[in-house]
């Protein structure tokens, strides 16, 4: 089922004739929340990287094991930064089945993304999607909503997977603001991709193609950028390392052995007391 089947009214009037980084990341995830113009855009894509859906899905896992791990440290709220659209692998239902009072707030720039967030979360009072840019933290930790769930007073945990390398302007200063809003015992986890080792002329075009139809840059990090990402918090081991060998679960193993590594960085950093 295509999105317009799927909701039908407004959602199925938006965004139509465009390509956006929420709905070809859905698709690649195996989701029915996209058009025929994302599926297409997909389909360059893995006809120039044919591992772009084993990358897609191994970001997902990274997301629920680390999310996992903030639910084990007592970590119950969760602001969810460029969610995109929460249908394969949703952080509230991860958060949900362990904590049923747990709070999670989603954020997306994209109003297709948010559009259909709202009517799949319609009714959820733990749970809410705030439309804004990642890079104004202010709105976000402003936004009505986010002040209802959220309570800073108590750790949470800001999730930044695979957004960041839409913004071509340093993300430090934008992550440093989060830092600074939320209490010691708060957790950033956050993944990015890299530039592959060899990048081949069709994968060049299809980077070049995906920017001028979605409008979204794609900025490739190498690991020490990802690393400095991580300032003022205490990156947990393993450190920065692909996606796939964070905590890694035995697909993840056994695809890296046969494929080699995911060119997605990873980390989990800890805001300490200092």
């Amino acid at each position: 089922m295509n999105a317009q089947g799927a909701t039908g009214g407004s959602f199925g009037a938006m965004g139509a004739d465009h390509p956006s980084a929420a709905r070809v990341y859905d698709v690649l995830l195996g989701g029915s929340a996209n058009f025929e113009v994302d599926r297409e855009m997909a389909g360059r894509m893995l006809a120039a990287e044919p591992q772009a859906v084993r990358y897609a899905r191994a970001n997902r896992r990274f997301l629920r094991r680390a999310v996992d791990g903030l639910l084990d440290e007592g970590v119950d709220q969760v602001i969810d930064l460029g969610s995109g659209l929460p249908t394969v692998g949703n952080v509230h239902e991860i958060v949900h089945a362990v904590t049923p009072d747990g709070r999670v707030v989603y954020v997306d720039v994209d109003p297709v993304a948010v559009a259909f967030s709202q009517q799949l979360l319609a009714g959820d009072e733990r749970t809410a999607v705030v439309q804004a840019d990642v890079r104004d933290v202010e709105a976000i930790l402003e936004d009505p909503a986010t002040r209802r769930l959220i309570d800073f007073d108590r750790p949470v945990g800001i999730v930044a997977a695979a957004v960041f390398h839409f913004v071509e302007e340093d993300p430090a200063p934008i992550l440093g603001r989060f830092r600074a809003a939320v209490v010691p015992g708060s957790y950033l986890v956050l993944s990015h991709l890299t530039t592959p080792a060899q990048m081949s002329r069709e994968t060049v075009g299809v980077v070049r193609r995906y920017r001028e139809s979605t409008g979204s840059p794609l900025t490739f990090r190498s690991r020490n950028q990802v690393v400095d990402l991580f300032a003022g918090w205490e990156l947990l081991s393993p450190g920065v390392v692909p996606v796939d060998q964070w905590s890694p679960e035995l697909e993840d193993l056994e695809e890296s052995a046969d494929l080699g590594p995911v060119p997605i960085w990873a980390g989990v950093g800890l805001r300490s007391s200092v």
